[in-house]
């Protein structure tokens, strides 16, 4: 839970454009952007501060986001406990931490995984040391609890809401045809080169890497798939997973949204609905848990400024926020769970895998809304309150409700997570970092306001977290690093995050620092 607000506008002050405006509170919450910016002054970007100590520990993992996190449960199944975790943040979790608005919690990021398949063999390890995952009468069934219940997804369309988000009620038979194309070229797709989530080993097929050389747009138009109705669904799908849509994103991503999973399929004509698990908090009910073995050996409020290593050690150099003071830490080896573009700051002499790969790296920028409402919604005809709730031919996500997994059959308040992908547009982490929060809660109720016209009076808070940097971008020309080597490295030096994966997904974020760690514990055993 956030315990900790950095409101910028006060909550009592009046709101231009905000419905109630004496009664709605909120501000920015979760993210302590001018923490990452101090790399960016002279005092921290110049000679490094002078440590007021210096501490030795066997490894030092930069980073507690799903990666940081994986690599040290790694360390401690082989054996290693010797280590400590420096992050950022107060808390532990990166991208998924999860907050509390009047009580009810929230995800403050990523809010569901997938149930995995058997390329996801250590997260499904995972799953089953946390008791979400179980062998019952000769198979794995998952903890119903926490599978999200149905129904799942709807869709604000031309005034109604629809089951699913494939916009079908209405359309006509050239854009069902269309539908039935790109469904058949999926499946052609997987059969010419396996997908799988995380990423294979080796080197990428052929058909993968022409994939990966164009924009999912440009590959539409080659196919002759340019219904609307379509387009739009592929894009959101894009901006959904990915930051950004399809005129941005390469065809290889645009396709493993679907390949790597059950295809793609029209209602009625194959699984309509991946399982997936979540929880009120989102995926912050999967870091926590990662992150409460590690105690005191997690070192929050720690700006990483220097990374350096030599035959003999790695020196780390971390600002500590609550003291103001320099710190040094000197370990055998240190497992770099940083964004690239953080690592390629910090690493003296960074490596050319480094390098190239940070100088390839788009970012996507994201918002995420959580929304207190005192009582339920009033609704639009159509399909039933969902889970995950889109609404058609706006810049949002959609939002979905925290209390969708609650057994109380009382209706109540709830929490609305509402989310906003700016990775396509030029000026968006500007953007997201300068514009007031009266201005985005104006826009949360306006687009909300379109299924939900009761919502500006039933709104009580609003609480905004920004990420400038919040997910890698597949862009034309990246492909995950998984492809080539288990885990990338340099010396002492190992790396593990999702940007290496070249898209932010817990998967891959948790297979990377995983094989981080045993990769580390490996190279440990050999020399004592």
């Amino acid at each position: 839970m956030i315990t900790r607000r950095s409101a910028i506008a006060a909550a009592a002050l009046p709101l231009a454009g905000c419905g109630r405006p004496s009664e709605i509170a909120g501000g920015f919450t979760g993210i302590q952007h001018e923490r990452g910016h101090l790399l960016r002054q002279s005092a921290l970007a110049g000679p490094a501060l002078a440590p007021a100590a210096t501490h030795r520990t066997r490894v030092v993992i930069c980073g507690a986001g799903v990666a940081g996190l994986a690599a040290a449960r790694s360390l401690h199944l082989q054996g290693i406990d010797d280590f400590v975790v420096l992050d950022l943040e107060d808390e532990a979790g990166g991208n998924s931490r999860g907050g509390n608005v009047l009580g009810i919690a929230c995800p403050l990021g990523a809010h569901y995984l997938p149930v995995p398949g058997d390329a996801a063999g250590d997260v499904q390890d995972l799953l089953e040391e946390l008791g979400l995952r179980r062998r019952a009468a000769g198979r794995w069934t998952y903890d119903e609890r926490y599978l999200c219940h149905s129904p799942q997804e709807r869709l604000y369309w031309r005034g109604a809401w629809q089951e699913g988000l494939l916009p079908m009620e209405g359309v006509g038979a050239a854009t069902l045809a269309q539908y039935r194309r790109f469904s058949l070229l999926v499946t052609r797709a997987q059969r010419a080169a396996p997908f799988s989530i995380p990423a294979p080993k080796g080197a990428p097929a052929p058909t993968h890497a022409a994939l990966a050389a164009l924009t999912m747009a440009a590959w539409l138009d080659r196919e002759g798939l340019d219904d609307p109705q379509l387009r739009w669904y592929l894009d959101y799908c894009c901006r959904d997973d990915y930051g950004c849509g399809i005129a941005t994103v390469s065809a290889w991503a645009g396709l493993h949204y679907f390949a790597s999973r059950h295809g793609f399929h029209l209602p009625g004509e194959g699984d309509e609905y991946d399982p997936v698990l979540t929880w009120p908090q989102g995926n912050a009910w999967l870091t926590a848990r990662l992150a409460a073995p590690l105690g005191e050996r997690l070192k929050a409020g720690r700006v990483v400024q220097r990374i350096a290593q030599d035959r003999r050690c790695v020196q780390i150099d971390a600002f500590d926020v609550a003291t103001r003071a320099a710190q040094r830490w000197q370990a055998e080896h240190c497992i770099v769970a940083l964004p690239l573009f953080v690592a390629a700051r910090v690493v003296e002499s960074p490596p050319a895998l480094l390098r190239q790969a940070a100088a390839q790296a788009r970012y996507a920028p994201w918002l995420v809304a959580n929304i207190y409402l005192d009582e339920p919604l009033r609704d639009r005809p159509g399909a039933a309150p969902s889970w995950d709730n889109v609404i058609h031919g706006v810049r949002g996500l959609g939002y979905v409700d925290a209390m969708h997994q609650s057994l109380d059959p009382r209706p109540g308040p709830t929490v609305l997570s509402w989310y906003l992908a700016l990775g396509d547009e030029l000026d968006g982490r500007s953007q997201l970092l300068q514009r007031p929060w009266a201005a985005w809660c104006e826009q949360v109720l306006a687009e909300l306001s379109l299924p939900h016209p009761d919502l500006r009076s039933k709104a009580r808070r609003i609480d905004i977290t920004r990420y400038g940097h919040a997910m890698a971008v597949p862009i034309p020309g990246r492909l995950p690093q998984g492809f080539a080597r288990e885990a990338p490295q340099d010396g002492r030096l190992a790396f593990a995050h999702s940007d290496w994966a070249s898209y932010s997904i817990f998967e891959e974020a948790f297979t990377l620092g995983h094989r981080a760690g045993q990769d580390v514990a490996r190279r440990l055993s050999r020399v004592s």
